[in-house]
């Protein structure tokens, strides 16, 4: 094929995906499944488009999580996960392996009872579930901030740090797995232990090192044009992840801790770097979900229906909620009700396929099988629990209720967080002019300006004697949400 040939079925996937994820919102569905089933309805199965090279896949998926990550760490604020770190951190280590310890113990039973062609030992059933054994950062990032979701108790923090930083205890799993597999021996724990230990420590503190060392460069070095900024950024994202691999630490963890450094810091330009690694993160997970879908044959998944249901609601309502519990357990203020929660929070995606690639091209036997397994279970997962985490939140009396804030439309600006300002924008109704025509006339509170008007196509700065007409649009400052508030009242604005 040529490239413009290749290039032309990217752009109408990519399209198709952004008018899916579009109404994805309105039905309740993860846009992440449904990017899924666009390259499984595209793919060898379907439409006939032939991608079977994992190895790229492979390549597509580290980078892509790798920004995934680093985003999802700028993105954190660290004062909101302080207080849940102790949880989030025992959840991210001692969580991943009970569930890959009780899972893989259940998938050797169900899979003796169920799919005995499949003749796997115990060794490849935790190889299985060590895959599947860590939450996906891309799905609990994506669906938690894309549905506004706000939670009581601190647990989007906690669900966050965890997504964001048990993927390297799920990782070191597999590949211990992997070369005790290939090496037909006895497991060496004290080997996997050390490795383990030591891929934590490098890339904790390599995160915060090259972090640290990235805000330095980012604000001494003087660039001429502004929109490099950006791009410096992103270059500081590849070399935490990259460098960290040489040194034998976890790159998915440095590169976490190192955007947590850099997002929770000043530096130059920081707003239009967090609305691009926004985009780019978004595009990364369109292009990581539909490559994985187009890994997938249609006819391949229907052969593991059976064990694959089993396997998904023995993870989603035994293993996952076990290890949640236990790891849980020393902490008295975590209730009842927030250790459902974040039990049923055990969203796979991405992350789950993306090591089930590892196998395949690690030549570990029964490879296609388990990647099949892992994939069909994902599905199961961002269908059953990624549509209903708003309601189940809502039954168990954890959702908060947050006043939205109003996306200005007809002004294009914006504040860095450490400016608490609140921005709104106000359109002019007879109603509110009925008292005078003037800005001065206007009952305002102490702390709110109008700062700007949009008459038609033009914008200008008012005065107190401008003439105000009906449809002007106001973009309005107060100091704080009550002022806001105060502000709506006076002018009879509904919220």
């Amino acid at each position: 094929m040529s490239i413009e040939f290749i290039l032309l079925i990217i752009s109408i996937l990519f399209l198709l995906s952004i008018i899916v994820g579009k109404a994805s919102s309105r039905f309740g569905v993860p846009a992440l499944l449904l990017f899924l089933c666009i390259g499984m309805i595209f793919g060898s199965g379907g439409f006939g488009i032939e991608f079977n090279n994992f190895s790229i896949a492979q390549i597509i998926g580290t980078v892509a999580l790798c920004i995934i990550l680093f985003s999802g760490g700028m993105d954190t604020n660290i004062e909101e996960i302080r207080p849940v770190m102790k949880q989030g951190v025992l959840l991210a280590t001692l969580g991943v392996f009970l569930t890959a310890l009780i899972t893989g113990l259940l998938i050797w039973l169900v899979l003796g009872m169920t799919f005995k062609s499949a003749s796997i030992g115990l060794l490849t059933s935790l190889l299985l579930a060590s895959t599947m054994s860590s939450t996906d950062s891309a799905s609990v990032f994506s669906i938690l901030r894309s549905k506004d979701l706000h939670l009581r108790n601190n647990l989007r923090p906690m669900l966050e740090l965890e997504s964001g930083s048990n993927d390297p205890m799920a990782y070191v799993l597999v590949i211990t797995l992997i070369e005790v597999i290939k090496m037909d021996s006895s497991p060496n724990y004290w080997w996997a232990i050390g490795i383990l230990v030591m891929q934590l420590c490098v890339g904790a503190i390599a995160g915060f090192v090259f972090g640290k060392l990235a805000l330095h460069v980012i604000n001494r070095l003087k660039i001429d044009n502004p929109s490099l900024y950006p791009i410096l950024v992103f270059t500081f994202c590849i070399f935490i992840f990259s460098c960290t691999y040489f040194i034998k630490g976890n790159g998915y963890l440095a590169v976490y801790i190192g955007g947590l450094v850099i997002g929770n810091a000043s530096f130059l330009h920081k707003r239009s770097s967090l609305r691009f690694f926004d985009g780019l993160a978004w595009l990364c997970q369109l292009l990581l979900f539909l490559t994985l879908g187009l890994l997938v044959n249609l006819n391949e998944l229907l052969d593991v229906v059976v064990p694959g249901l089993i396997i998904s609601f023995l993870m989603i309502f035994i293993s996952r909620p076990i290890s949640v519990f236990l790891s849980l357990a020393p902490f008295r203020k975590v209730g009842f009700r927030d250790k459902v929660y974040v039990s049923w929070c055990g969203l796979r995606g991405a992350v789950p396929i993306v090591f089930a690639i590892l196998p395949l091209v690690a030549d570990v036997p029964n490879a296609q099988f388990i990647f099949n397994i892992v994939f069909f279970c994902t599905l199961v997962s961002l269908l059953l629990q990624g549509t209903s985490l708003p309601m189940i939140a809502k039954w168990l009396h954890l959702d908060e209720k947050v006043t939205p804030k109003k996306i200005l439309k007809d002004f294009d600006v914006d504040f860095p967080d450490e400016i608490k300002s609140v921005t709104t924008e106000i359109t002019l109704t007879p109603e509110i002019l009925q008292y005078g025509n003037h800005l001065m006339d206007l009952d305002l509170p102490d702390k709110t300006l109008v700062v700007m008007i949009k008459r038609s196509n033009k914008y200008f700065v008012p005065t107190g004697k401008t003439i105000l007409h009906e449809k002007d649009k106001l973009l309005v400052i107060t100091d704080d949400h009550e002022a806001l508030t105060e502000t709506y009242e006076r002018l009879g604005v509904k919220k």
